[in-house]
């Protein structure tokens, strides 16, 4: 339980991207998704799973440049 906590503050800007882009994904699928033919925004799933990723991967950079800039 412990090493759960630790690493969840570890990567707490990453978890937090990727829990704000499954939202999002989620919200381009239901706003402007299309029907056929659309390998990511045509599947609601696809669309959440990606978001997640580029969410996670945005907020992981801004944390590694902010962590750069302390230093």
């Amino acid at each position: 339980m412990k090493k759960l906590k630790s690493l969840t503050l570890r990567f707490r800007f990453t978890l937090l991207g990727a829990v704000l882009g499954l939202a999002a994904g989620y919200m381009y699928y239901d706003q402007v998704g299309c029907e056929d033919g659309c390998t990511i925004t045509g599947d609601p799933t696809n669309s959440s799973l990606y978001g997640a990723l580029m969410g996670g991967l945005l907020l992981s950079m801004i944390d590694d440049h902010l962590k750069k800039l302390k230093k």
